[in-house]
C-alpha cells in the first residue's frame, strides 16, 4: 500500500560511482548527474533527511589496481580521492537545484569539505541539508558499501536505499538469464548465505547487527527514489528473518 506521506524521516543514499558515469562508462555525465539531484530535492521537499554516500568506481577502483599489483593500501587510499571527487561534483549539482548541501569527508581536506563529525552532520539534516559523506570511513579495505552501514547507524538512519542499474535482486543476472527471477523480499543471512551481490558481507553484517533494512532499487528509471521512500513495493528489501 502506497502511503500519502513518506514511510521514513531519514535516509541514507547509497549511488555508485558508475551510475554518475551513465552511459559515458567512465567520469561523470553532467545530465545524469543533474537528473540524480532534481530527485533527491524532490525528495528534500516531502520534509525527508537525506545523506550521502557515492563510490568512486567511475574514476578509480582501489580494488582492480591492487589486482594489477598496486600496493593495495595506496591504491584504497586513491579511490577515496575519487569518491572526493563525485561528492563535489554531486554537491554542485544539489546546490544549482537549490538544495543546500553539506560534504564530509573521513579525511581532512579542509579546503574543500568539511570534516567528518557526527553530531555535525546530524545538525545539518535536522536543518534540512543533504550531507555527503566522503573518503569511505577514511581507512583502506573497506569499501563505501562498509562506509554506507557505518555513517548510516551513525546518524540513526531509518533505511538504506542502495541504488543500482537493476530493479533489485535476482536469482541469476537477468542479462544473461531470462529464467532469473527478482526476489521481493530476503533476510541479512540469506544474503550472507547465498553471497548475493546487494552489498560486500562486512556491510551486510554491520546491518544485521544493528537491524537496518537495505532497499535495493533502480536508480535509472526516473522518481524511483521518491516511490520508494513513500513506500511503493518496488526493488528488493533486505531486513531481518
Amino acid at each position: 500500500m502506497v502511503q500519502s506521506k513518506p514511510q521514513y524521516k531519514r535516509i541514507l543514499l547509497k549511488l555508485s560511482g558508475e551510475a554518475l558515469a551513465g552511459d559515458l562508462g567512465y567520469g561523470i555525465d553532467p545530465v545524469v548527474i543533474k537528473g540524480i539531484a532534481s530527485e533527491i530535492r524532490d525528495v528534500i521537499e516531502l520534509g525527508v533527511e537525506v545523506a550521502l554516500v557515492i563510490g568512486g568506481g567511475n574514476i578509480f577502483r582501489g580494488l582492480a589496481a591492487s589486482s594489477q599489483g598496486m600496493d593495495r593500501a595506496s591504491a584504497d587510499y586513491m579511490g577515496m580521492l575519487a569518491t572526493m571527487m563525485n561528492s563535489l561534483a554531486m554537491q554542485d549539482a544539489l546546490e544549482n537545484e537549490g538544495v543546500i548541501t553539506r560534504v564530509q569527508s573521513a579525511i581532512e581536506m579542509q579546503e574543500i569539505a568539511e570534516p567528518y563529525i557526527r553530531r555535525r552532520a546530524v545538525r545539518h539534516l535536522e536543518k534540512g541539508r543533504v550531507v555527503i559523506f566522503g573518503a569511505g570511513t577514511g581507512n583502506p579495505y573497506f569499501t563505501t558499501d562498509t562506509a554506507a552501514s557505518l555513517r548510516a547507524m551513525e546518524i540513526n538512519a531509518d533505511v538504506i536505499l542502495k541504488a543500482t542499474k537493476v530493479d533489485g535482486v535476482y536469482t541469476a543476472d537477468p542479462k544473461k538469464d531470462k529464467a532469473a527471477v527478482k526476489i521481493p523480499e530476503l533476510t541479512y543471512l540469506e544474503v550472507l548465505r547465498k553471497g548475493l551481490q546487494v552489498m560486500d558481507a562486512t556491510a551486510t553484517s554491520l546491518c544485521m547487527d544493528n537491524n537496518l533494512p537495505i532497499v535495493v532499487f533502480d536508480l535509472t528509471e526516473r522518481g524511483n527514489i521518491k516511490k520508494v521512500v513513500m513506500g511503493e513495493a518496488i526493488g528488493t528489501t533486505v531486513k531481518g528473518g
